[in-house]
């Protein structure tokens, strides 16, 4: 959740003689990304792409074999920085990361054994394959509380062992989409800026917006900065249906209601946000920056998906003068923390420019301090070495230190029973009638009770239970938290980023980092070195400059075909098509991106026709497996990156890295089979998520015809299998799911073979034009044992002017895909139609409605954008499959 509480530096006045803290951090003396590198001017406007991989190591489990995957994190991020006017500029910025892998969900004794060994049976005998997250438990414990281990073949007690071990739990793929919008105004002495955005994931949900400004003095040598802002956040956490079960939520009974069988843990948060800095240039070549920001956060603060391991132990059995061990009851209660944080954090920066080796020092300091007792220091370094011909490498190191929270513990003690027999006032243990709860009775056993009349009762028969009541939550502490980030720890992290000036505006970036979280760095050293755990960061960037450039649209439909050649603006095709043009001229670069969206809802088919649920159960998976779960809607989404290149006027090479990301949800089917125990079942309202890179397309484009008024090219192109085919559902009542749905996987995982052959016409207002396209699969069969079906599609439009700039089309598409090929040769549970290949595929009939625009002069002059919307006609499905209900397709692109 954006906090917007750094103080970075703000952006700089256009450039004049007298700006010296312009020319200082153009001479390479501030971060990158704040960087101005040679070539970029700050007035220039700029797009990014940058994609992100985050990979955690294994967590120490003490001799457990880790069966789940670390976290892992895939991050697509897009932003862009326009010039409205001279002194106005809007901004925006896009997020979508990714997140799956195995994450800690408490931190118990080792002896409490929360990561069961999961056994398997195999030649060489029973072997230990992975670990399964038990959190509630018993452990045993000397008269100072002191954990004892027991003997794992005899169960015989052994010698202490107060070790402690983060319980880990598998988290299903879910994605986070966040955009960010902002505009600036410059002044002679003074800027303004406002922004704001959003943040969506499954589960949490929030909205903020900030203001700031800045005001210059002497000479624009100081620079005083200030700003707040305000972030609403709702969380809908859906309780983990197999873990639920197991912990004490009563603290939260107010705020969970049920939804399509999951629980929803509610609530809101509201963050406050002010800051101010100042930054002061001291020489011509250093400066110094400094901010101090505030922070004050309110309401919901818990991770609810976070659980505090108490360990709770009968007085009678602590204070009965023995010498044998003590057995405690491990009961796990969602964390609680303070409804209120406030913190306050100090950044300062010192900037010095190295004129031996033309690079620039930077060296930073950030003291942060709350009131939940965590304070924090952190010094970083970078050194931004330019290298000749466009190249900067900028190496960086990084360490961090951290007390604990105030109410941070592995885990707590509590002299209570978890649960205790209900006593009337008299002091007589309570009983009730199973049969009819409204009805008590007495006694001390269940062969001894009496009832309100004092007449004897045979337990036995009235099926008589003792009546219980949970601990005393008064005697736990008010907050607590076993959250290891809330632990005390140290942190030192290096890294590398590699940046490249290329021609015409065109920036190349790659970084590197490696992070490690060491509990003995800490300043003042830690206890918990159980936690420690490493990661690294790899991205990769590129960095547009887009010059503004008039480009002089004919106002006559006579001469429109000639001025359009000349000045290389064809007239262009609906969104959807792809590979649909060419560039005309050599040495000429186009970036694109591209965004498609389709959606699946609605009723089951069946060929052209609609199903019932029965009929699904029945015929939807085979004659030895019924179908028990259908989807009830499915979504898709894609980004694509177009990155073409002219070498000649006849040949165009162009690379299209894509990123993906899927939801589905399932419904029971009415008729479906009784569940069966030992067999994958799907609960809850969570659904499925998969999102990451996806397949990766190169193609090349030979113009074959090129005429007045007619154009045909040909495209041969190859997919590359670099999207992942061996994605896994979540484990349910610990059985396992395997390989998650065709459907959802988010490549082909083979090499495709991907040729189109495309004409386009124009006269006057008019274009029209045809594709013929296909995907034929290149290997008989991917890493997980399947293929999916070839593809052919013939595509033909027409487009009318309704202004100069602006293009309204018309499309008609048909689509002839195949059914999977082959199989999983990997379990899969087999829960529903969307697990059996011969339901994918199928003949496809759409229509399509479009506009393109093109902006024609000003600072804007030379992008392009377009968007179609494609409407199902007519469905004739392989199988079983959901109703299709449309797709969006969203185009930008420029020539420089």
């Amino acid at each position: 959740m954006p906090q917007h509480q750094d103080g970075s530096h703000q952006s700089v006045p256009p450039p004049k003689p007298r700006n010296t803290l312009h020319a200082l951090t153009s001479a390479a003396l501030v971060l990158p990304g704040l960087l101005i590198a040679p070539g970029h001017a700050a007035g220039t406007d700029r797009i990014n792409f940058q994609y992100s991989r985050y990979q955690e190591g294994e967590r120490n489990l003490f001799g457990v074999p880790q069966s789940l995957k670390p976290i892992t994190a895939d991050v697509l991020h897009g932003s862009g920085n326009f010039s409205l006017t001279d002194r106005t500029k809007f901004s925006f910025g896009y997020t979508q990361d990714t997140w799956s892998g195995a994450t800690p969900i408490t931190i118990s004794p080792l002896v409490a054994n929360g990561n069961r060994p999961i056994l398997s049976n195999t030649e060489a005998g029973v072997v230990v394959v992975g670990a399964s997250p038990i959190i509630n438990s018993s452990v045993y414990l000397d008269r100072d509380l002191n954990p004892i281990q027991r003997d794992p073949q005899g169960g015989q007690l052994q010698g202490k062992d107060s070790r402690s071990v983060m319980v880990m739990s598998s988290a299903s793929p879910e994605t986070r989409h966040q955009a960010n919008f902002g505009l600036s105004h410059e002044r002679n002495e003074a800027a303004i800026n406002i922004g704001g955005g959003f943040s969506r994931e499954r589960d949490y949900k929030s909205s903020y917006g900030n203001i700031g400004g800045r005001l210059d003095f002497n000479q624009k040598l100081t620079s005083v900065k200030f700003g707040g802002g305000y972030t609403h956040s709702e969380i809908g956490a859906i309780l983990d249906p197999d873990a639920s079960p197991y912990i004490t939520k009563t603290a939260f009974s107010q705020q969970i209601t049920s939804r399509g069988g999951s629980e929803i843990l509610q609530g809101n948060r509201y963050d406050w946000v002010a800051n101010v800095g100042l930054t002061q240039v001291l020489t011509k070549i250093a400066f110094i920056d400094a901010n101090i920001g505030y922070t004050r956060s309110e309401g919901f603060m818990e991770n609810p998906y976070k659980v505090m391991s108490v360990i709770f132990i009968d007085p009678a059995a602590l204070n009965n003068s023995q010498t044998t061990p003590i057995a405690g009851d491990l009961r796990a209660l969602i964390e609680q923390r303070p409804n209120i944080r406030n913190q306050v954090a100090i950044n300062t920066k010192y900037v010095q420019h190295i004129g031996a080796f033309d690079a620039a020092l930077h060296l930073g300091y950030r003291l942060s301090v709350d009131d939940w007792g965590i304070n924090t220091h952190t010094f970083d370094a970078n050194w931004v070495q330019p290298i000749g011909s466009g190249w900067t490498l900028t190496p960086r190191i990084r360490y961090y230190s951290q007390d604990a929270a105030s109410f941070y513990r592995p885990y707590l003690f509590s002299k209570q029973t978890y649960l205790r027999n209900e006593v009337d006032s008299l002091g007589r243990q309570i009983w009730i009638d199973t049969k009819n709860p409204n009805v008590q009775y007495f006694g001390d056993s269940i062969f001894n009770l009496v009832d309100q009349n004092g007449n004897s009762v045979d337990g036995l028969s009235v099926s008589a239970i003792a009546k219980t009541m949970s601990f005393d939550a008064g005697k736990l502490p008010d907050n607590f938290s076993s959250d290891h980030r809330l632990a005390g720890f140290g942190a030192i992290s290096g890294g590398v980023t590699l940046s490249k000036m290329l021609g015409k505006g065109v920036a190349l970036e790659a970084g590197f980092e490696y992070y490690t979280r060491v509990s003995s760095l800490q300043i003042g050293s830690g206890n918990n070195s159980f936690a420690d755990f490493d990661y690294y960061v790899a991205n990769a960037a590129l960095k547009f400059d887009i010059e503004p450039a008039n480009l002089s649209l004919p106002t006559g439909n006579s001469s429109h075909h000639q001025d359009s050649s000349k000045h290389h603006h064809h007239k262009t095709h609906p969104a959807g098509i792809m590979f649909g043009h060419m560039l005309d001229k050599p040495g000429d670069f186009m970036m694109g991106y591209r965004f498609m969206l389709g959606k699946s809802d609605g009723s089951m088919m069946h060929g052209a026709h609609k199903v019932s649920d029965q009929t699904v159960v029945d015929q939807g998976c085979n004659d030895a497996t019924p179908c028990r779960f259908t989807p009830a809607y499915m979504n898709m989404r894609m980004h694509m990156l177009d990155i073409m290149y002219a070498p000649t006027k006849w040949l165009n090479v162009m690379l299209m890295p894509t990123f993906m990301d899927m939801d589905m949800n399932l419904r029971e089917l009415a008729g479906r089979p009784p569940p069966v125990p030992g067999v994958h079942e799907h609960g809850g309202a969570s659904g499925h998520e998969t999102g990451a890179v996806g397949d990766t397309y190169f193609s090349s484009f030979i113009k074959l015809i090129n005429i007045p008024g007619h154009r045909i090219h040909m495209n041969l192109g190859l997919s590359a299998p670099t999207g992942k085919v061996d994605i896994e559902l979540r484990r349910m009542a610990q059985i396992d799911g395997g390989l998650i749905h065709f459907g959802m996987q988010l490549g082909s995982g083979t090499w495709d073979f991907m040729p189109s052959l495309t004409y386009a016409g124009e006269k006057s207002r008019w274009s029209w034009g045809a594709q013929l396209s296909g995907v034929k699969r290149m290997e008989e069969k991917n890493k997980s044992g399947y293929r999916l079906g070839d593809i052919f599609q013939a595509t033909t439009w027409g487009g009318f002017d309704l202004t100069q700039w602006l293009t309204a089309f018309v499309r008609g598409a048909y689509t002839l895909q195949g059914a999977v090929q082959r199989d999983f040769d990997s379990f899969n549970a087999r829960i529903g139609p969307m697990d059996f290949p011969a339901n994918y595929g199928g003949q496809f009939w759409d229509v399509g409605l479009g506009l393109n625009a093109i902006i024609p002069s000003g600072r804007f002059a030379g992008n392009r954008f377009g968007f179609e919307w494609i409407q199902p006609v007519k469905n004739d499905f392989n199988g079983f499959q959901l109703d299709r209900k449309g797709a969006l397709a969203a185009t930008w692109s420029y020539r420089f």
